[in-house]
């Protein structure tokens, strides 16, 4: 009914993700998405990897996100991901401004974004203080699936 009623056609994503679990899966085991600045924690009710697949207008992406409660600030935590990405194989996307953390490798990239009140509220997790004290923030892996488009934060 929904379809009918906003004229947008829904799409199956069983259909378009179809045969993507095992990259799921291996996106979700990154060594990436556990790393952390020591006095970070896994925030509640974020105790598991985020992952899975989407597809629009034939475009297929697998992801896997993570969610950190960090006391310290949001410069500590970009010095931990700067030297961490780096140890780990992963260059600065080309295409982003030096202040940002987006990050590539093969055909993933990788994208820190710290949490305001406006971005939980945005993807329906309500008043968080205790991710947007501090410098709570998330980290997200992403990997296009045979469509030919490079890895980069700004696709």
């Amino acid at each position: 009914m929904a379809a009918t009623l906003t004229g947008c056609a829904l799409l199956d994503p069983a259909e378009d993700c179809e045969g993507t679990d095992p990259r799921v899966e291996e996106m979700a085991a990154l060594d990436i998405l556990d790393s952390r600045p020591a006095e970070a924690t896994v925030a509640p009710g974020f105790e598991k990897v985020d992952a899975g697949c989407w597809a629009d207008s034939g475009d297929v992406m697998v992801y896997a996100e993570r969610t950190y409660a960090f006391p310290g600030t949001r410069a500590e935590a970009a010095g931990h991901y700067r030297t961490a990405t780096l140890q780990g194989g992963w260059s600065p996307d080309p295409e982003a401004s030096p202040d940002d953390l987006c990050f590539v490798r093969e055909a993933m990239s990788l994208r820190i974004v710290f949490l305001t009140a406006e971005l939980l509220a945005e993807d329906g997790h309500g008043s968080r203080p205790d991710l947007t004290t501090g410098a709570g923030y998330s980290i997200r892996v992403d990997s296009y699936v045979n469509s030919g488009i490079e890895a980069g934060c700004y696709r």
